[in-house]
């Protein structure tokens, strides 16, 4: 049985006896000390011995510290009373651990006594019922921020997600708190509106997820960044339709008004065309022109950094360079791939469905785009593909327009989606940036895949997704 010492004076310490007497530890002998006696219920006489003194006396105190203590609290309403105190236990036990609630702002340099300061207690726990600050555990773990509690809004993206499509690499949703009750994470588990998040992470990360489960729609391209990025590279682009896919890019640009756009031009090789982009040359449309292109790679990754980019266009010639789409699957950033058709005309944003659920995993980025540009959402079901998994991400895309007040239109089919669309003029596709369109063309000629198929619709915008953040 280990042997732990209180010291107690006045409500606080009344308190801290109360919670005391209610823990269910029966490894610790309890010896308490007040200097006026309160009368307790109901406690275990085996557990917790009481003393009446003044613990300012050492002649009192001494006699009790003929014990062996593992551990001494010291809860009083006078800072002398404790400097006192500390100092009669000192001139005895000269390692004693020391935990002290300090209202005083007092100081004490020995290592083996623990200053709690009481307002910084009173200060954190407010500070946890302020809106849209993150609650950290201080007294699990290290306290440094790795243990998180977080509220999900209601327009949170994160709403009618499946845990298990939502990415956690560095940080877990470990429990979920609904209506007052605790229910363990697993990966079929679905988040819901005002549900109460338990995280566990590196402290950066959280902060960061924290941003994105808070976050609302309207604030595309975020969280991936918030500049948009131009790719001109003039030995790969059509010189006859550049001017065109340019203005295609700057009507994309005003879709996001609020944003940046950088213009960055590789390979200048056509002087009329470089005058001609260089007109576009704004407050919010920066011109940079690249002469060197023999580090494109470390060129292009310096500057996602560097301009903070969260949308990346290109034309449907830049797209098909192997080496080009790879570079941009390695960026983790949306792209906007534009054709040779206006914007002004949109309507609809299509989506196909395939046999995976890469589409709810991107579904709130769906949405704010969506919402943005002022376009209806489209889904595509092939009947005559597996429907395992797509019964759950039609219904995870059905519950977020009733929660985003945007009207989704289910479109169940047995003719193949990419020939229907092909039908259609005024739309735009969306699917997810995943590995496998990196590979090139020729791997997908005997496919089925509809991701894969993705350039049977190159005449029409499309937006890669990474699935991954």
């Amino acid at each position: 049985m280990k042997k732990i010492l209180i010291i107690s004076d006045g409500s606080v310490g009344e308190h801290f006896i109360t919670r005391t007497l209610q823990t269910n530890s029966n490894e610790n002998i309890y010896y308490i000390v007040q200097m006026k006696a309160t009368k307790f219920e109901d406690y275990n006489p085996a557990r917790f011995k009481f003393y009446e003194f003044d613990p300012t006396s050492l002649y009192k105190l001494a006699n009790l510290l003929k014990m062996e203590f593992i551990q001494v609290f010291i809860v009083m309403n006078s800072s002398i009373d404790v400097e006192n105190t500390i100092k009669n236990i000192r001139s005895i036990k000269k390692q004693l651990r020391i935990i002290v609630l300090n209202q005083w702002n007092l100081e004490n340099e020995d290592s083996n006594v623990v200053m709690i300061n009481s307002h910084e207690l009173l200060a954190s726990r407010f500070l946890d019922y302020l809106p849209n600050v993150p609650v950290i555990a201080q007294n699990v773990g290290i306290g440094e921020g790795e243990i998180m509690e977080v509220l999900v809004p209601f327009g949170s993206s994160f709403v009618y997600k499946h845990l298990g499509v939502i990415e956690q690499k560095n940080w877990r949703i470990v429990a979920i708190y609904r209506n007052r009750k605790l229910i363990l994470a697993s990966r079929r588990r679905m988040i819901q509106p005002n549900d109460l998040l338990l995280l566990v992470g590196e402290p950066a990360v959280l902060k960061s997820v924290y941003k994105e489960i808070k976050q609302e729609l309207g604030q595309f391209p975020e969280p991936f960044g918030s500049n948009l990025y131009l790719l001109i590279d003039m030995n790969i682009v059509n010189h006859e339709t550049l001017s065109e896919s340019v203005r295609h890019a700057i009507e994309v640009h005003e879709k996001f008004n609020r944003y940046d756009m950088i213009i960055k031009v590789v390979n200048p090789s056509n002087i009329e065309l470089l005058q001609e982009i260089k007109n576009y040359s704004s407050q919010k449309v920066r011109i940079d022109i690249y002469y060197n292109n023999d580090d494109f790679v470390e060129m292009f990754h310096h500057d996602m950094n560097a301009y903070h980019v969260g949308l990346i266009i290109v034309s449907k010639e830049m797209f098909a360079d192997d080496a080009i789409r790879a570079t941009l699957y390695d960026a983790h950033i949306p792209v906007f791939k534009i054709s040779n058709k206006g914007l002004s005309t949109l309507k609809d944003t299509e989506l196909i469905l395939s046999e995976n659920r890469d589409l709810e995993k991107i579904s709130s980025t769906i949405f704010d785009i969506s919402e943005q540009m002022n376009l209806n959402i489209v889904i595509h079901n092939y009947m005559r593909e597996h429907q395992e998994h797509k019964a759950s991400v039609i219904e995870h895309f059905q519950n977020l327009s009733s929660i985003f007040s945007k009207s989704i239109k289910i479109i169940q089919e047995d003719e193949n989606p990419i020939l229907a669309l092909k039908k259609k003029e005024n739309f735009m596709h969306v699917l997810p940036f995943t590995a496998k369109l990196k590979q090139g063309r020729i791997f997908s000629y005997f496919s089925t895949d509809s991701e894969r198929l993705y350039y049977k619709l190159d005449d029409y915008h499309q937006i890669f997704i990474p699935v991954q953040i």
